[in-house]
């Protein structure tokens, strides 16, 4: 994975064209790329990407892009362009190692070493003309590579090192050497295609979830549609055991979805008419009629493509400091090779031969591949691991910063609770009877009934309850009617009935001290609170009394995992806050269940605030996990803002990360898999560093020669690349 080379600074364009380019395998494919489109003067912005296999640049304001220009240099270079229409994935799949022209000049390298060695034992007199005969056949591609770089104003490539070494070790009849040499380093470069082209399948695999036909529904007939070609309005059928091929909301049917596809979660929802459903997901056992709601190149899958594709162009902190190490340590090691092969013989005894020998080797250990790929290859696993698991990031800097942050601001509404609220107490309020069960099933009922169609959030959780918990049909209502400010009254089973709030019990006789206390005790838990009461008439006289029958208490609770996600924060040695707007009574009362330091009535400015406050005490890094438009300020504020998966739009555009399970505990999971990454990042930056600093000095003391030299290089090279690719088998066990 590569940055943008700093070769321009006008503005950049805002629209960004990206070509599919076959045979970038490391970081040295990723700089000769860069430094010759940046020569091009129709470019400003390039970066190359040899994870993604992808080359992404833009042209100056009012000026447009002449493929035709980019392709051949591109091609010029031993590249080739990739038609965006074929599904490279699967040609790679398909295509074996010794079917690209990496293998295939491996095994042609092979066998000539082979037949050279046979042919010494065979015939000696032959002499070195065998390996000389290897080398030349082998080192033919490499030295056209190292041209083509020279030609474009990159000199310092790993293809000019190795020509240069190849054939110095022809003049100074060291043929036999060369021509391992040139072997090894086939041997090298094609591993290094067959791990880039393991990680690039591994990301790319999110374009098989969604199917590539749908069955459009027409005039009440399916037929069979290209996936792609749906637009919102379309409805469409899918059939038990199908995945859905569109972001849609369901028209008819109720059916299990596993969303695992695309949240991780590996529990199956239940789904029904009304409900949001998300391409790439699996309908399990109910025939579904979805409207199509987003275009396919819209869609959740395509999003999470394009939000892990444009991470990879955004390089994380460590990985800049990798490339600019790199860029200035080639020219460095190429000018100590020169002393290395000419001040020894000046001051000393040491034959020419053997300096020069030596400055070859070196050239050689001098290689940065395994540093280069060292940490975009870890990088690329951790956000493919993510993105597999429902944790999105954009790009390696993100996922870097996760690691080391500090404390995390939360917002309550719909990320710490569920968005909604829900029945919590019932009771009633007649002598003697608070919590009997019989009772406080009738008043849910009869509540129910006078809140049926009613579309006010407690009315529906109030409905909801009681499906929930009786499953039976509510009685009707008659003669329903607001009470404005204070609640809904109306008939049921002859008897007249009222639901409304406390405030309407200030001028009731009947309420007794003990009643207040209760009310007052419940709202002090951040509770709202709906009381029935029953109207009638009293005595000869006709008298309208009113009798408390019992109250219902409701509140935005947290969700099922709030609890064990906050403690997996401070296992991590995380501090947890939450921010909200909701009135101070309810946020001390959710933060108190928590067990969290809470804060309420925030304004949006309010809540960026304390993020910048929190930075300037040095308590940072500050992460800020939110979901409403109300928390885009402090997302933005925040060193990474991370998005509940149900959050609005702006909340996603704004944030660093996105959780698509929805989950508090997929914070910690974030957290967890940057710290596990960058220890892979070390693991490999010291692998590559140590590799280099033992044969660097072995090689100028002469201890190992020239194949040894570039063993450990595509070793180390092989070595930082699997340790990575093991990332991606990364599992979420308990956190801390």
């Amino acid at each position: 994975m590569s940055t943008t080379t700093p070769a321009k600074t006008s503005a950049v364009s805002p629209s960004p064209t990206t070509l599919r380019v076959q045979g970038m395998d490391c970081g040295g494919c990723e700089r000769k790329v860069e430094a010759a489109l940046n020569r091009l003067n129709h470019v400003e912005h390039v970066s190359a990407s040899s994870v993604t296999g992808s080359v992404r640049f833009t042209a100056p304001p009012g000026k447009t892009l002449p493929h035709s220009d980019i392709e051949s240099t591109i091609t010029a270079l031993g590249y080739q362009v990739i038609d965006e229409s074929v599904n490279t994935t699967e040609s790679e799949k398909s295509s074996s190692w010794w079917q690209s022209p990496k293998g295939r000049l491996v095994i042609v390298s092979g066998v000539l070493l082979a037949l050279a060695w046979g042919l010494k034992f065979a015939w000696p007199t032959l002499g070195s003309w065998p390996f000389i005969a290897a080398t030349v056949v082998g080192l033919v591609p490499v030295i056209q590579r190292a041209w083509q770089a020279l030609k474009m104003g990159n000199p310092f490539t790993i293809e000019m090192l190795m020509s240069i070494a190849a054939l110095g070790a022809l003049a100074i009849n060291a043929a036999a050497e060369a021509a391992v040499v040139v072997f090894l380093f086939a041997v090298g470069e094609m591993l290094e295609g067959v791990a880039a082209a393991q990680a690039r399948r591994s990301i790319s695999a999110l374009s098989k979830l969604t199917p590539s036909t749908a069955r459009l529904m027409e005039q009440g007939e399916a037929r069979e549609v290209a996936a792609a070609s749906l637009v919102p309005g379309q409805r469409v059928q899918v059939r038990p055991g199908d995945r859905l091929p569109c972001d849609g909301q369901i028209i008819a049917g109720h059916s299990s979805i596993d969303e695992s596809p695309v949240n991780g979660e590996s529990v199956p929802r239940e789904r029904s008419e009304g409900e949001s459903v998300f391409a790439g997901t699996v309908n399990l056992d109910g025939v579904l009629e979805v409207e199509v709601t987003r275009s396919a190149e819209n869609n959740t899958i395509a999003r999470v493509i394009k939000l892990v594709e444009e991470a990879q162009a955004a390089k994380a902190p460590v990985a800049r400091f990798i490339d600019r190490f790199a860029f200035y340590y080639m020219p460095a090691v190429v000018g100590v090779a020169l002393l290395v092969a000419i001040v020894p013989p000046l001051v000393s005894t040491m034959l020419w031969s053997e300096s020069i020998y030596r400055a070859l080797a070196l050239l050689l250990i001098a290689c940065p591949c395994a540093l280069v790929i060292s940490t975009p290859a870890a990088i690329a696993a951790g956000l493919s691991v993510g993105a597999r698991n429902g944790l999105l990031m954009k790009g390696g800097a993100v996922l870097e910063q996760l690691g080391k942050l500090k404390r995390v601001a939360l917002d309550k509404t719909g990320t710490l609770t569920a968005g909604k609220p829900t029945v919590t107490d019932v009771e009633s309020l007649e002598a003697g009877s608070r919590l009997d069960k019989s009772r406080c099933a009738e008043i849910v009922r009869l509540a129910a009934a006078l809140e049926q169609g009613s579309s006010h959030p407690l009315a529906v959780a109030i409905s909801d309850y009681y499906d929930r918990q009786e499953g039976a049909s509510v009685p009707t209502v008659q003669g329903a009617r607001a009470l404005a400010g204070q609640g809904v009254a109306g008939h049921v089973e002859g008897r007249e009935l009222m639901l409304v709030s406390p405030r309407y019990l200030q001028s009731f006789t009947q309420h007794t001290g003990e009643i207040k206390a209760r009310i007052a005790a419940l709202e002090a838990q951040g509770k709202s609170l709906a009381v029935l009461i029953e109207r009638g008439i009293e005595g000869e006289d006709g008298i309208e009394s009113e009798r408390l029958l019992g109250l219902i208490a409701l509140r935005d609770e947290p969700r099922e995992d709030a609890r064990e996600g906050l403690q997996a924060l401070e296992r991590l040695g995380v501090q947890a806050v939450m921010l909200s707007g909701d009135n101070a009574r309810t946020v001390a009362a959710i933060g108190e269940q928590l067990g969290i330091e809470a804060e309420g009535e925030l304004m949006p400015e309010d809540k960026a605030q304390r993020v910048r406050e929190w930075q300037a005490q040095g308590l940072g890094p500050v992460g800020k996990v939110g979901d409403g438009i109300n928390d885009a300020p402090a997302l933005a504020a925040a060193e990474v803002g991370i998005a509940m998966g149900s959050g609005t739009d702006v909340a996603l555009e704004t944030a660093d990360a996105a959780l698509l399970k929805n989950r508090v505990g997929g914070i910690a999971e974030m957290i967890a898999l940057s710290r596990a990454t960058m220890r892979n990042v070390k693991t490999n930056v010291a692998l590559a560093l140590g590799f280099k600093a033992l044969f660097l000095v072995s090689t100028v003391l002469g201890i190992t020669g020239m194949w040894v030299a570039v063993m450990a290089d595509t070793g180390a090279t092989v070595l930082v690349t699997l340790n990575a690719l093991y990332l991606l088998r990364y599992r979420f066990n308990e956190i801390g």
